[in-house]
């Protein structure tokens, strides 16, 4: 998982889910598990 400040590009990646978890937000993906980020 990597830790960014800004999610903006891996929003755009298709299958991405944004989720917003004890205050945080996360992208996760299902169909690419790599693409796993959290800003903050």
């Amino acid at each position: 998982m990597k830790v960014r400040n800004s999610l903006r590009a891996l929003k755009a990646i298709p299958a991405a889910q944004i989720v917003r978890r004890r205050g945080r937000t996360f992208v996760i993906n299902k169909a690419n598990p790599r693409m796993k980020a959290r800003q903050g």
